[in-house]
């Protein structure tokens, strides 16, 4: 007995598709248009003093310097991929070679969008600081840093629905399997940029917070604090660089597995290539909207006004696409019940209704006007060890119940779409993704805000008054706004690793068609059952503890370069006289080399995990319990990355209560507690937790790109146990150096065992 496997129609355009897709070409170009007007005006606004010029400066300075040195880093590794991907199998050279030549655009595509992120928002920090000292500095100050956040996602939204329509255009048919290369390129870059710029962001500010807070018991920004400056220069690397790319990898991933399953999900026909680029197209669109009518008013927190942006741009969004899907699309799938139409609209609903609803939840648990986190205030009273505890509640709280409404989407969508119930997931991702203009804007608003904080606190030519408290309310809105598009990031993340997943599905069945040609057009029904066996469960275990191992790594990582750090500026303060007298200017540039140094030898261990255990498992384990890997991976970084980025945000919004006055206010053994809860978190929700977002679209990608090649491996005349298991050693190996290395490494301690003893 056998199973038969049937390959699907390749989708063709017709004349009018191709004039669809160019009008979505045409508004993914007047986006970057957009983006530069905002610039423009960004960079219109005043500077400041003298001193905040020139301490925004040296964070422009150090970013540039940090970045550049990356670059150089991931070129490496783009070359290896490029050549490998030529290697992996293809329908023909034209595929092989279009996938490889847009793995290198989408890698390309997102280290620059991560590189504007940085260099604006290092333009932009200290413009908002100068505007806050202005009259209506409220409004001024908050336009700047929310059209900051705008550029880039009109940046972002702009390239990533340009990238995918112009495969479509040039390869057609062949686009899915060309974009897979593409949204590879760009989820690998982008995890590498989350990785790097989280270590380099989190060892510079937890450096900063032990030393000047806990031990010197000075302002968080004091400029006689050694690491203050890569503090700043950390939250641009980190939070605008990293999150950037990675909220545009989340694009085009999502782009691509809609792109995928449309194509199968329509056959012949073009319509599943095009109406996945009409959603984020009309994205683009509300997008403007939601920018533009984001202006302060008085006696508003600014939250609030972000909040209703986002709430009418997406409402717009719904409409819009659902008259798109009722104009564009067939009143049936031909072999299969539904209306196609009712199923979209419904489908991208869904994923515009998630989006709301995360916004919601996660303001929840990390806004500073709610219960969650003002419990977590009020535990600062009994102590740092109460703050952690309740710090840790909240996190798996708000883990359980944001991955039910992630899950409730996905199995709603799933159970519409009936015999296209992966395709109806996919286009819930895309509708999701109407909204990410708009999100971009509310993460890049925050790290703006705290760098302008910082900014004006470090020259000191802002004075105790209205424009201090206008800086401290942006700086806490700011904590929310990026726990929001934290939430929101690993809710694109899950529907499109759950899209993925059914891709990888149509990969094997697409791959034993073509085994099956040579063995008689039939596949024995062991290698089909053997999906469901003990395999597969050492799978869902193996992918489980990845994330486990990757979030492990990215902490350690932390805290080996911020005990550097901690080293270096205790150093500052003991041999060179006259830093706490403020007569003598701090070494700032020894700490950011430092970080520099680290964040970039760090991050290739997480990212050769993420890379080769999928390779590890398939070709060892077979393509049944990579199945397995995947869903476990997927399940498993839901809750660790909503659980690492809501404590951490509890964390922080707790703090800044403290420092609001609650609970004693600010040099009291309550700050102090919420200090070392806010120093746990920063690896939580800045490091860790927002890498898992790419780490689970790298290792879907890697597992799609490999399937055809196990496939052949397992079964067929191509068939060779042995070198499965070779493939298989060497990539257990590769991950295991990596790992003994990194631990083996640590960091260059600079102070003897003595002295740290006295130190401490």
């Amino acid at each position: 007995m056998s199973r038969h496997f049937l390959a699907a129609s390749s989708p063709e355009l017709a004349g009018g598709d191709y004039g669809i897709v160019a009008v979505v070409a045409v508004i993914a170009l007047a986006a970057l248009v957009l983006g530069y007007v905002l610039l423009k005006e960004v960079l219109a606004a005043d500077q400041g003093t003298e001193r905040m010029r020139e301490i925004a400066t040296a964070v422009q300075e150090g970013a540039a310097a940090y970045l550049n040195r990356q670059r150089k880093t991931l070129a490496v590794f783009g070359v290896v991929v490029f050549l490998l991907l030529l290697v992996l199998p293809a329908e023909d050279w034209n595929e092989r070679i279009g996938r490889s030549l847009f793995f290198l655009i989408g890698a390309v595509f997102s280290f620059s969008i991560g590189y504007l992120g940085m260099w604006l928002a290092t333009r932009a920090n200290v413009r908002v600081a100068a505007a806050a000292r202005e009259s209506g500095g409220r409004e001024k100050a908050m336009r700047v840093a929310f059209r900051t956040g705008g550029v880039v996602g009109m940046i972002t939204v702009g390239l990533g629905l340009f990238g995918a329509a112009v495969v479509v255009l040039v390869y057609a048919g062949q686009a899915p399997k060309v974009l897979e290369g593409f949204g590879f390129g760009a989820a690998l870059i982008a995890m590498f940029m989350r990785v790097g710029g989280g270590i380099f962001t989190k060892a510079a500010d937890v450096g900063a917070d032990l030393v000047g807070k806990v031990e010197q018991n000075i302002p968080e920004d004091d400029p006689r604090n050694a690491a203050t400056i890569a503090d700043n220069v950390g939250d641009n690397v980190g939070d605008c660089a990293g999150m950037a790319a990675d909220l545009f990898e989340s694009y085009a991933v999502t782009l691509v597995a809609a792109l995928i399953l449309g194509s199968a999900a329509f056959g012949a026909t073009g319509d599943g290539l095009v109406f996945p680029l009409i959603i984020p197209a009309i994205g683009v669109i509300t997008a403007v909207i939601g920018i533009y009518i984001t202006k302060a008013r008085a006696g508003e927190s600014a939250l609030t006004t972000i909040n209703r942006s986002f709430y009418i741009s997406a409402a717009i969004s719904a409409v819009l696409s659902a008259i798109a899907a009722f104009v564009f699309l067939p009143s049936s799938f031909e072999g299969a019940p539904g209306n196609p139409a009712v199923i979209a609209t419904i489908s991208v609903l869904i994923g515009i209704a998630l989006a709301g609803l995360i916004l919601w939840l996660t303001g929840y648990y990390t806004g500073t006007d709610h219960k969650p986190v003002k419990d977590v205030g009020k535990t600062s009273e009994t102590g740092a060890a109460t703050v952690i505890l309740s710090g840790i509640s909240v996190g798996f709280e708000s883990a359980v119940y944001t991955a039910l409404v992630i899950g409730a989407a996905v199995f709603g969508a799933y159970l519409l779409g009936g015999a296209v119930a992966l395709f109806a997931v996919a286009l819930a991702g895309t509708g999701l993704l109407t909204t990410v203009g708009v999100i971009v804007a509310m993460d890049t608003f925050g790290p703006v805000s705290d760098n302008a904080q910082g900014i004006a606190e470090m020259s000191g030519d802002l004075e105790e008054g209205e424009g201090v408290q206008i800086l401290t309310e942006l700086d806490a809105v700011g904590n929310t706004t990026k726990a929001i598009t934290k939430g929101i990031a690993i809710s694109t993340a899950v529907l499109a690793a759950t899209a993925l997943f059914g891709s990888y599905s149509s990969a094997i069945r697409e791959a034993l068609t073509d085994v099956g040609r040579t063995v008689g057009d039939a596949v024995p029904d062991s290698f089909v059952d053997s999906i469901i066996s003990p395999n597969t469960l050492v799978g869902v275990v193996v992918g489980a503890a990845v994330v486990f191992l990757f979030s492990g790594l990215a902490v350690s990582a932390v805290e080996r370069a911020a005990g550097a750090v901690v080293y270096e500026v205790r150093r500052q303060f003991r041999d060179i006289p006259g830093i706490m007298e403020g007569t003598t200017r701090p070494e700032y540039g020894k700490v950011v080399d430092i970080v520099t140094r680290d964040s970039l030898r760090e991050l290739a261990t997480p990212g050769l995990l993420a890379v080769f255990a999928p390779i590890a498992v398939g070709f060892g384990l077979g393509t049944g319990a990579l199945a397995g890997y995947l869903a476990g991976a997927i399940a498993c970084g839901t809750l660790m990355a909503v659980f690492l980025a809501n404590s951490g945000g509890a964390w922080d919004n707790a703090k800044k209560l403290v420092e609001d006055g609650h609970h004693g206010g600010k040099n009291s053994e309550a700050h102090a507690a919420t200090v070392i809860g806010d120093t746990v978190g920063d690896p939580f929700k800045d490091t860790a937790g927002p890498a898992i977002n790419p780490l689970l679209k790298v290792m879907n990608l890697v597992s799609l790109l490999i399937a055809p090649a196990v496939v052949q491996l397992t079964v067929g005349d191509s068939a060779s146990p042995a070198l499965r298991i070779v493939f298989a050693i060497v990539a257990v190996a590769v991950i295991v150096a990596a790992i003994v290395i990194s631990k083996r490494r640590g960091s260059v301690m600079t102070e003897t065992p003595a002295e740290a003893t006295t130190n401490a």
